[in-house]
């Protein structure tokens, strides 16, 4: 059984622009993010020396601070992503409904 009003929205060209926006951005922020955390976890792999440096004279090492500029970055695509989707991808959808119950 197939649904007329899913029919129009899939052959609607908005949605097929929406669908390659999203998933291109989508994977552009999944690569960024992959490369981020397994950059940090090659890191502790291969050069743990440099993550033990102390910073200044206190006990804290280099590795904390670039552990948490993992974890802000991981906020910040993920904010990038919902500025995002709440603007552009919403607006385009409005217009794909719009669209399909005419």
């Amino acid at each position: 059984m197939s649904d007329p009003m899913v029919e129009r929205v899939q052959r609607n060209p908005k949605y097929q622009q929406l669908k390659q926006a999203r998933s291109r951005f989508g994977w552009t922020l999944a690569i960024l993010m992959l490369i981020v955390y397994y950059g940090y976890i090659g890191l502790i792999a291969f050069d743990k020396e440099f993550l033990a440096r102390p910073l200044g004279t206190g006990v804290t090492t280099i590795g904390i601070p670039i552990g948490m500029a993992v974890i802000v970055f991981t906020i910040a695509i993920v904010g990038i992503y919902v500025r995002r989707a709440n603007s552009e991808y919403d607006a385009l959808t409005r217009d794909i409904l719009e669209d399909a119950t005419k």
